[in-house]
């Protein structure tokens, strides 16, 4: 064996213990409580492990304003986050959206009771209701602004996440609460039963799935390719099915152009840092 081939072989096999050894974290917004996330994103940070030949491990925080920190700093090299949070850690620390859901425009809701008396927005007037955290897209800052345009006054409070409101929703400690459709469906099927849904707002692109500025081009597209790859895919497309997403789409920058044009500033004081 000429002595070239044997470098050859010794730098694949190099290069392919190395990959095996890498270890990447994917951070997901806590929209929902982190046993509930770990139960349905582990199974799929270990699909993706095996696809790319990288160690990729779930992880989220505890609430979604630690979340943001975290993104703040860049410390999730993978991380699914809202669609307002990347139009701002796009800009800072640089993080580069390689998929989002397919087909799909992400709606906010606005939740009461199903015993309520509240039949329209206009019947908000004056009441407590609950929101993940005063950043969450389609959950508190749609929701929110509505109420604003319609010159409805509320008392908002910040409950972490999704589910809390719900729940918070359900046991009456608020009128009514912002949410998403599918955190809504994904609830616990006792606390969803005892729910309506009052407004649901119009679409806009949905999350997205970026990688941090320490992500170089070979690791990007192996996840890009793994993540692309599901739904072709009979043990992918179980596990997106267990997410409620049919599948992934290629993502660039200018596909949050819409949600870029509200001019949403509440995180601006993270970009002046």
């Amino acid at each position: 064996m000429r002595f070239s081939t044997l470098i050859a072989i010794f730098v694949l096999s190099t290069t392919s213990l190395n990959t095996v050894a890498e270890s990447l974290s994917f951070g997901i917004v806590p929209q929902q409580s982190a046993q509930k996330l770990a139960h349905l994103w582990t199974p799929i940070t270990d699909y993706l492990s095996v696809k790319t030949g990288y160690k990729i491990h779930f992880t989220t925080a505890k609430d979604i304003p630690t979340f943001e920190q975290r993104l703040h700093a860049g410390l999730y090299d993978i991380a699914y986050m809202n669609p307002y949070h990347f139009t701002v850690f796009h800009q800072k620390p640089g993080y580069r959206a390689i998929v989002r859901q397919k087909d799909k425009r992400i709606k906010g809701i606005m939740v009461v009771r199903k015993d309520s008396l509240i039949q329209s927005l206009g019947d908000l007037n004056g009441a407590k209701m609950a929101f993940p955290s005063p950043a969450a897209f389609a959950a508190s800052v749609i929701p929110r602004s509505r109420l604003k345009q319609d010159g409805i006054k509320f008392s908002p409070s910040y409950v972490s996440s999704h589910d809390s409101v719900y729940l918070g929703v359900a046991r009456g400690f608020f009128q009514a609460g912002g949410g998403v459709l599918r955190t809504f469906n994904n609830t616990s099927p006792a606390i969803r039963e005892q729910l309506r849904v009052l407004w649901t707002s119009e679409g806009y692109t949905p999350h997205a799935i970026a990688v941090a500025p320490s992500i170089n081009t070979i690791q990007q597209q192996r996840i890009r390719e793994a993540f692309l790859g599901m739904a072709d895919d009979p043990q992918g497309a179980e596990l997106l099915k267990s997410i409620r997403f049919n599948a992934f789409t290629p993502a660039k920058n200018k596909d949050w152009d819409d949600v870029r044009s509200l001019n949403i500033t509440l995180l601006d004081h993270l970009l002046a840092d």
